[in-house]
């Protein structure tokens, strides 16, 4: 089995579900505040774990629809049991996998990407789901700048692709994203890199025209 897959299939059963939305959830509330929602829009979450974020954007007034999805079977059996409205829907797939006719004006994802098997196929994807003018928003505490996160891959024992911040940004660009990053600080966090370093999001939007080159 998937190392990965396997990893959080076990989180969802013991805890670690929640423990993440907790972990998490401060700074992507934070971020997800300086987002516009203020039109007609449709959502993906990739790795969306519990459904957490989904379930919040679901309760966005000019939210069509939320889709989240991710590879631990046990994790989309958690987000169904938590299901608030018609507008959620989750689905066992991961990115490289996922087939869908609509576009999406928006994609998410928290500190999933990197569990990719590669980044550059998972960003091809996550640009061809989006509509022109559509963002992608990748949050994660897991990279290079960060020293206090890097020995997480050592911990966990399973693959993570650790990337700098300058990195990040020349994957989105390869991709064909116009790129820029933001960090978000947890100012009050006992942890010091929380207080620090904080959440790294990098933000790509899809061009609204495609070059022609």
């Amino acid at each position: 089995m998937d190392p990965v897959r396997a990893t959080f299939d076990k989180w969802a059963k013991n805890g670690r579900a929640e423990l993440m939305e907790k972990e998490h959830g401060k700074n992507v509330m934070q971020f997800l505040k300086s987002v516009s929602f203020d039109k007609s829009f449709s959502f993906l979450d990739v790795g969306c774990g519990n459904g957490w974020v989904v379930r919040k954007i679901a309760e966005e007034s000019h939210c069509k629809k939320a889709i989240g999805i991710d590879k631990s079977k046990n994790m989309i059996l958690q987000a169904n049991a938590k299901k608030k409205t018609i507008k959620e829907k989750y689905i066992h797939k991961n990115i490289e996998s996922l087939r869908s006719k609509s576009k999406f004006d928006f994609i998410f994802s928290m500190e999933s990407l990197y569990y990719t098997d590669s980044i550059d196929v998972a960003l091809k994807k996550i640009h061809l789901l989006l509509k022109p003018g559509g963002k992608f928003f990748c949050g994660t505490d897991f990279y290079t700048d960060n020293t206090a996160t890097t020995k997480w891959a050592d911990m966990m024992k399973i693959q993570m692709h650790l990337h700098s911040k300058q990195e990040w940004k020349k994957l989105f660009e390869k991709a064909g994203f116009e790129t820029k990053t933001k960090h978000v600080k947890d100012l009050k966090s006992n942890k010091k890199w929380k207080r620090e370093f904080g959440t790294l999001f990098i933000i790509g939007k899809k061009p609204e025209r495609q070059s022609s080159n």
